[in-house]
């Protein structure tokens, strides 16, 4: 019942937009927030990258060069990829203040609709969406895993309860997003500041011992790493990634927190503290080498202090984790207002606070998923291997998204932004290339759900196409319905509502109803819900009207992606349409679709069969629509694809 019309995306980069309603806010108190919510991923990756890049699928010598150059890769990927890319550049692309693969996508096809490669645009955007699910599943997983490991360090005898323990918290962590995280929030900041404070300290206590690892910082070092040993350098690329993943959370929570919020926690907190850390892990290697290696960064820390760095690591991997499933569930919600997922059942933890939902399918899911991971590759070292494709491919596909923005809707000079598109698609490139490496230990895992989730949200927004052009082939026009049913049809009180996708023709629906019941209300309202290729439509232009005559009005009401449709509370402020809206008086007609899959041109048999489906199987328009359930009837038609 909805579409997605295309309304008008921002022209220009917005320097200074601070999300929604956020600029009013204070700007450290969103910068706290934001520590909290959106560097948990980012922020735990000095759990395993450092001692990945070593100790991982492919090994390094633990002598002073390497050591260097991974500090200096490290540096340099956190500088190019997270600082300039993300923040610097890609994070002003907001569509209305949002960010995300999304989001970019309907800002670009807003504007590119009558160029030849904007299908191939959206398709880019779609896998990229689609690579988030594969990350989604193995963010918590590894990064619970890293931190409970320090189990094995602090305690060696509770080495065997690192698997039970870790599903545990990820059971729990799984359970309690049906309750709703407003309150968890609050304690996010709080956390996420002493753990980056710990890490920092740790890690300067450590710099301190051997100072010379300052010198890292020079990306001399990195050149010598690739010049000496090109072949190693190259593979180490496939770990060193791990320390930028998360990097895309900055760009997809920016609609909650504002760009400048996030900028500031970056630059003037965040990278800092993980910089420090990873050049305490790399002095500690070349004090202690071999011994280090087993936990670098657990053993930064004090015997005494291990114990309670494991409980603060353990929380900011939950946090890590909370993230990436609140993520799920507003990327698929996006999904289904965009039209690439069918309707799913959304619950509203907060009363307050809209962009606080729960979606049961997607929470189950997910948990199935990550506990299967946990199970299967047991400690966090196994599951590296899986983690950084998902990451990479998504990043090299902000990069070519990246590219139509810069040309197209910002209009820059060829020689300010070929070189910088040249940098970021060598650095994206390099690191997805490297990542490919992994495919086999397990790298192939993000991937098949990538290449799955992306068969599914095609195989919908595709089917829905042809489901509405087949409708609208055997559609009536609305003028000869008019004209005919006007005059020969009983004529009853109260008001109907026919909810269509099409905004011509007739409705399914209501030529069914007049067939069966032979009847017609004083006033017939063809509505369809349109979705814009923007977050948030103006209240004051959400309902468009037409009078039709005889009593027949053709209603349109508008939503951005993000919003969630009310139709009963958008009738309520109707004024333009005859008499006020009263529910008891108002009937709601849905048509229920049946498919009946056909040789003729369109998909695949396999497609329609899959399409028909998620069809069947799609939550109710009348939930989605939050329709009261006493005044919805459903007439059922079929339709060929």
């Amino acid at each position: 019942m909805t579409d997605t019309p295309g309304a008008a995306a921002t022209e220009a980069p917005s320097a200074g937009h601070g999300g929604h309603g956020h600029p009013q806010d204070g700007m450290l108190k969103l910068a706290i927030s934001a520590i909290g919510i959106v560097f948990g991923d980012i922020g735990t990756s000095p759990l395993y990258a450092f001692r990945e890049t070593f100790a991982g699928h492919h090994v390094l010598a633990l002598d002073v060069p390497h050591i260097m150059g991974v500090v200096s890769l490290i540096f340099w990927s956190m500088m190019v990829v997270v600082t300039l890319k993300y923040v610097l550049i890609i994070m002003r692309a907001d569509n209305k203040g949002e960010g995300g693969s999304l989001a970019l996508l309907a800002l670009v096809s807003g504007r590119t609709k009558t160029q030849r490669w904007t299908q191939g645009i959206i398709l880019l955007g779609v896998f990229a969406t689609a690579l988030f699910y594969g990350d989604s599943m193995i963010t918590p997983a590894v990064s619970v895993l890293g931190a409970v490991e320090g189990l094995a360090v602090a305690a060696p005898a509770f080495s065997t309860w690192v698997v039970p323990l870790s599903a545990a918290i990820l059971v729990l962590l799984f359970s309690i997003q049906q309750s709703g995280t407003a309150r968890v929030g609050a304690f996010f900041g709080p956390i996420m500041l002493l753990y980056f404070v710990a890490i920092s300290v740790f890690g300067l206590l450590s710099i301190v011992k051997t100072p010379a690892i300052i010198w890292a910082l020079s990306p001399l070092h990195a050149i010598s790493f690739f010049a000496a040993d090109p072949v190693h350098a190259f593979l180490a690329l496939g770990s060193v990634v791990l320390a930028v993943t998360g990097a895309e959370a900055l760009y997809a929570d920016m609609g909650h927190f504002g760009r400048k919020p996030i900028g500031m926690s970056w630059l003037v907190f965040v990278l800092p503290a993980l910089l420090l850390n990873y050049m305490g892990q790399g002095a500690l290697l070349m004090r202690d080498g071999q011994v280090a290696l087993a936990s670098p960064f657990y053993l930064l820390a004090p015997e005494m202090l291990r114990l309670p760095l494991v409980l603060l690591a353990t929380m900011a991997a939950c946090i890590a984790s909370q993230a990436v499933i609140s993520g799920a569930f507003s990327v698929t919600q996006q999904a289904i207002q965009l039209g690439f997922m069918p309707r799913l059942r959304i619950e509203h933890t907060s009363a307050s606070t809209a962009g606080q939902i729960y979606i049961p399918l997607v929470n189950w899911a997910l948990m199935v998923m990550v506990l299967l991971l946990v199970v299967t590759f047991r400690t966090s070292s196994n599951l590296t291997s899986a983690y950084g494709i998902a990451v990479t491919g998504a990043m090299f596909i902000d990069t070519c998204l990246l590219a139509v923005v810069l040309f197209r809707l910002w209009h820059w000079p060829i020689y300010y932004a070929v070189p910088l598109l040249a940098l970021f698609f060598i650095v994206d490139g390099a690191y997805f290339v490297a990542n490919l490496t992994k495919v086999p230990d397990g790298g192939w895992f993000p991937l098949l759900v990538g290449f799955i989730v992306f068969t599914f949200l095609t195989t919908w927004s595709k089917g829905r196409k042809l489901m509405i052009e087949r409708m609208r082939e055997s559609a009536m026009p609305i003028s000869v319905f008019i004209q005919s049913a006007a005059t020969s049809a009983t004529r009853v009180p109260g008001t109907a509502v026919f909810m269509t996708s099409s905004a011509v023709g007739v409705p399914h629906a209501l030529l069914h109803n007049l067939k069966h019941n032979r009847v017609l209300h004083d006033r017939v309202v063809l509505l369809t819900v349109a979705i814009a290729d923007q977050p948030y439509w103006p209240e004051s232009e959400r309902c468009e009207i037409a009078d039709l005559g005889h009593g027949f009005h053709r209603m349109i009401l508008r939503y951005g992606f993000i919003e969630e449709p009310d139709v009963p509370a958008a009738l309520a402020k109707v004024d333009k349409c005859g008499a006020q809206f009263r529910m008891i008086d108002t009937s709601f007609f849905l048509a229920r679709q049946t498919l009946l899959p056909s040789a003729r041109p369109g998909m695949m048999i396999w497609r329609e069969k899959l399409f028909a489906w998620m069809l069947r199987n799609a939550e109710s328009a009348m939930e989605f629509f939050r329709l009261p359930t006493n005044r919805v009837v459903e007439l059922g038609s079929q339709v060929e694809i």
